[in-house]
C-alpha cells in the first residue's frame, strides 16, 4: 500500500512539473526554453525529441512527443520520466489572473522510474538548482504553499503507463500495463482515481477517492477510501492517509484464491494448505507508519471455513517481527497430512517413514510470539482439545509450548523445538497425564495394540532433513505408567493356560517402564505388568526409526506349581505392521534343564536319607552328608554286636 501511495503520488508531481514548465513558456524555441525553466526550478533536465505544439484560446494546449525528464545526480543515468507523447488542456482566463488550472493531461506509455538512496530520500523530490542566488527566490516561490496548493488538474488520464520502483536495499518492483484515470473537479475538494492494472490472471481495478487533495500532495494526512477489485477478490480501505504511506482505518477483504492474489502482488511461490488461508474473507482496524510497523485490532479472519479472532503488531525490515494474540474455536488443519499418516510410504514405495525432503526455511522469513487459544485442533495426526499454545520464532528456531494443551484424551505440557539454523532438528520435553496411549500410539506413530490412561515423561532430540532421518536418529529418554489396560494381538492368560497366546488381547491392572532412545531405538529393560494371576516382565528394543520389534516378554502364572509359578518366555519379533510372537525355547529349555536338575538332586536326597537313615537338609553338603549317614550306621552295627543282637 505504501508504496502505491508514492508511484502514484511521484507520477502526478512529476507529470504536474513537466506540463507546468511546458505551459510557462509561449512561441518560438518552446522547448528549449522550457528545459532551461524547468532545469532551474526543479534542478532536472527535460528533453523534448519530437514536435512540441501550443493552441491558444480559451484553452490553452500543448503537446508533445518524445518527452523525458532526467533523473537524481545519485539515481543513475536513466531518465526518471519517459512518455511517448503528453498533451494537456489548460484554462486560459485562469493562466491570466495566476492560477495555473489544468483542464487536461493525457499522457501515452509513460514511464516512471522510481528510486530510494540509503537516507530514503526518493528520487521524485523534486528541488531548484542552485545558481548563484539566481534560483533561490523561485525555489523559495514554488515550495512554499506546496505543490497541491499551487497546481490542481481536472483531469488526468495515462494509457499503457509503467512504473519501476526500486527502494534501497529492497527488490525491484516493476508495474507494467497500468491505465490510470483521475477526476479533481474542485482545487480544494476531492479526487477521485481509477487505476487499471492489466496482469494476466485478471485486471486489477482500484477505484478511489481522497479527499483535500491538494494538502495530500504537500504531505498532510487526509481522508482515504479505496476498493480494490480483481475477477471476485475485492479489499476495502476506508480511513486516512499521507504520502508517505502512513494510514489508518478499517482494512476488509475477501479472495477465492489468496495465492492468485499473492501473485498479481508480486509474491510468488506461495501455496497454502487448505484450512490456512486458501480462501480468505478478513477484516480489521488497521494503522501504519511509515517506519513500518503495522497495527492490526479486531481482528476477523475467516481462512476457509477456520475463524480466528485477535490482535497483531508487525513491524517491517529484512526479517518481520511480529506479536500476536489470537483465539479460535475449531480449527480444522487436516489438510496439512493429507498426503499420507505418519508412516507413509517413501518414494519409492516402500513402507516406513516418508523420506521426501522437509522444506523448513519458513523459520526465517520472520520472528516474533504468538499466543493462541482453540477449542479444538485437529492437523490429521494429532488432536488437540481445548488448549493454549505458545509459539516463538528466532532466528529460524521455533519454540511451542503447550500451556497446557489436551491432546490424546489427556493433557500435555511443556515444549516442542524445531531449529533450522544449520538444518533442521526438532526435540522436546513434555510431561502427560491421561494420554489415551491408543490415540496417542496409532496417530503419531501408526501402532494401535496397546491401550491404557498413560502417565509420564518424554525427552526426545532428532536430527535430519526427511521424517526417515528424524525418526532414524532420535535420542533421549522417558518413562511412563499406566492404569488399567490392555494390548491385543496376543493372550497372556490363554498361553499360561494352554499354550496357544496367538490373537486375543491381554488386559492388565498396571504396567510401569523406563526407557531411553539412541539411535531411532527405544530400549527398555524394567517392563512390569501386572495382572489378575500373571505377571509379566519385558525387556527389549523397539524400533522407533526401523519401525521394527525385538522384545522379550516373561510371563509368570503365580498361582501355579506349588506357587513357585510357572514362566512361559515369549520373544516379539518384526515389523509393528506384523509382529511375530513366539516362545523362546531357549529361555524354556533353560529353565527345563535347571528344574530336572532341581529334581533330581531332590530324588538323590531323598533315597540317601532312606538308605542311609539320616535326615538330610538341602542345604547340606551331599558328601558330608554320605559320610556322616556311613558313620552313624557303623555305629549302630558295633552296639548291636557288643549287645549280643
Amino acid at each position: 500500500m505504501r508504496f502505491l501511495f508514492r508511484i502514484f503520488v511521484a507520477l502526478v508531481i512529476t507529470i504536474i512539473v513537466v506540463i507546468g514548465g511546458l505551459l510557462l513558456l509561449p512561441g518560438d524555441r518552446l522547448a528549449e526554453l522550457v528545459s532551461d525553466q524547468l532545469e532551474a526550478q526543479t534542478g532536472r533536465k527535460l528533453g523534448v525529441s519530437g514536435e512540441v505544439g501550443l493552441s491558444v484560446w480559451p484553452v490553452l494546449g500543448v503537446s508533445a512527443k518524445g518527452v523525458s525528464l532526467s533523473n537524481a545526480d545519485w539515481a543513475g543515468d536513466q531518465p526518471m520520466l519517459t512518455a511517448e507523447s503528453l498533451s494537456v488542456g489548460i484554462s486560459a482566463p485562469d493562466l491570466m489572473n495566476g492560477d495555473v488550472r489544468i483542464k487536461s493531461i493525457t499522457a501515452k506509455a509513460p514511464h516512471l522510474n522510481l528510486s530510494t538512496n540509503a537516507s530514503g530520500e526518493g528520487n521524485w523530490l523534486l528541488t531548484p538548482a542552485l545558481d548563484g542566488g539566481q534560483t533561490d527566490a523561485v525555489a523559495g516561490d514554488s515550495t512554499a504553499e506546496g505543490v497541491g496548493a499551487s497546481l490542481s488538474i481536472e483531469a488526468l488520464m495515462l494509457s499503457g503507463a509503467s512504473v519501476t520502483y526500486a527502494a534501497h536495499g529492497e527488490p525491484v518492483v516493476e508495474l507494467q500495463d497500468v491505465d490510470l484515470a483521475l477526476k479533481w473537479p474542485e482545487p480544494n475538494g476531492t479526487v477521485d482515481v481509477v487505476m487499471t492494472l492489466h496482469r494476466p490472471e485478471a485486471p486489477v481495478q482500484i477505484k478511489g477517492e481522497i479527499g483535500t487533495f491538494a494538502a495530500f500532495l504537500d504531505g498532510q494526512v487526509a481522508s482515504v477510501g479505496a476498493t480494490v477489485t480483481m475477477a471476485k477478490d475485492v479489499a476495502r480501505f476506508d480511513g486516512r492517509a499521507g504520502i508517505s504511506g502512513e494510514a489508518s482505518g478499517r482494512l476488509t477483504f475477501k479472495t477465492e484464491d489468496t495465492a492468485r492474489a499473492l501473485r498479481v502482488v508480486g509474491v510468488a511461490g506461495i501455496s497454502l494448505p487448505r484450512g490456512l488461508g486458501q480462501t480468505v474473507t478478513a477484516g480489521s482496524d488497521l494503522t501504519y507508519t511509515p517506519d513500518g510497523k503495522l497495527t492490526l485490532r479486531d481482528l476477523n479472519l475467516d481462512l476457509d471455513g477456520n475463524v480466528v479472532t485477535g490482535a497483531v503488531d508487525l513491524t517491517l525490515g529484512e526479517v518481520p517481527y511480529f506479536t500476536a494474540k489470537l483465539a479460535a474455536q475449531d480449527l480444522d488443519l487436516t489438510a496439512l497430512t493429507a498426503a499420507g499418516g505418519t508412516a507413509a510410504a517413501d518414494s519409492s514405495g516402500a513402507a516406513g517413514w516418508s523420506s521426501e525432503i522437509i522444506d523448513a526455511s519458513g523459520l526465517a522469513l520472520a520472528d516474533g510470539t504468538l499466543e493462541l487459544s482453540v477449542a479444538s485442533l485437529d492437523t490429521g495426526s494429532v488432536k488437540l482439545g481445548a488448549s493454549k499454545l505458545n509459539l516463538s520464532i528466532d532466528n529460524a528456531r521455533a519454540v511451542l509450548s503447550f500451556l497446557p494443551a489436551s491432546v490424546f484424551g489427556g493433557t500435555v505440557q511443556g515444549q516442542v523445538v524445531a531449529n533450522n539454523r544449520n538444518g533442521l532438528s526438532v526435540g522436546g520435553k513434555l510431561n502427560y497425564a491421561g494420554i489415551r496411549l491408543e490415540q496417542a500410539l496409532g496417530q503419531l506413530a501408526g501402532y494401535d495394540r496397546l491401550n491404557g490412561e498413560a502417565l509420564g515423561e518424554l525427552q526426545f532430540l532428532g536430527v535430519g532433513n526427511s521424517q526417515d532421518a528424524i525418526m532414524r536418529s532420535l535420542s533421549g529418554k522417558g518413562w511412563l505408567e499406566i492404569g488399567k489396560g490392555f494390548f491385543t494381538g496376543f493372550d497372556l492368560e490363554g498361553l499360561m493356560r494352554s499354550g496357544g497366546g496367538n490373537g486375543g488381547s491381554t488386559v492388565f491392572d498396571g504396567l510401569t517402564a523406563s526407557y531411553t532412545l539412541k539411535d531411532g531405538n527405544l530400549d527398555n529393560q524394567d517392563l512390569l505388568i501386572s495382572l489378575k494371576a500373571v505377571r509379566a516382565d519385558g525387556k527389549g528394543r523397539i524400533g522407533l526409526g526401523a519401525q521394527d520389534l525385538d522384545y522379550l516378554f516373561t510371563p509368570t502364572a503365580t498361582a501355579v506349581n506349588g506357587g513357585r509359578g510357572l514362566s512361559i518366555p515369549l520373544r516379539i519379533t518384526g515389523p509393528w505392521a506384523d509382529p511375530k510372537i513366539r516362545p523362546d525355547l531357549s529361555q524354556v529349555l533353560e529353565a527345563e534343564i535347571d528344574g530336572i536338575e532341581e529334581q533330581a538332586t531332590e530324588q538323590l536326597l531323598q533315597k540317601l536319607s532312606e538308605e542311609l537313615e539320616v535326615e538330610i537338609a538341602p542345604e547340606q553338603d551331599l558328601e558330608e552328608a554320605i559320610q556322616d549317614g556311613l558313620e552313624q550306621r557303623a555305629k549302630d552295627s558295633l552296639l548291636r554286636l557288643l549287645q549280643g543282637n
